[in-house]
């Protein structure tokens, strides 16, 4: 299990969730604005949690979904965070990409 990345070989966030719909997709276009306005070029994907590819690098889940997370990609470093909207977890990862620091896994 990976416990950071560099910001340098972030280019895709798979944002997991439950079933696909609902409030993760407020969450998804969220993180989108953020990285946009940061100017950063990073791919961001929405995906059911049981979907996420085994080579995932970097995930982002509610916490109550990192353990499944960590299950179906276990070399992935999984940031988790608990609210759909304004989490502080959003601007962490967008923050430490701009600046080129480590992706960390977040619990």
């Amino acid at each position: 299990m990976a416990t950071s990345i560099p910001a340098s070989n972030v280019d895709t966030i798979i944002f997991a969730c439950e079933a696909g719909m609902g409030s993760s997709v407020m969450g998804v276009n969220a993180l989108k604005k953020k990285l946009k306005q940061a100017g950063l070029k990073v791919n961001v994907v929405h995906k059911p949690v049981r979907s996420v590819p085994s080579d995932a690098k970097v995930i982002v889940v509610h916490k109550g979904l990192s353990d499944l997370a960590r299950k179906h990609a276990p070399s992935a470093v999984v940031v988790a965070f608990s609210q759909f909207l304004n989490d502080p977890v959003f601007d962490k990862i967008v923050q430490n990409l701009k600046a080129g620091n480590d992706i960390t896994e977040a619990q």
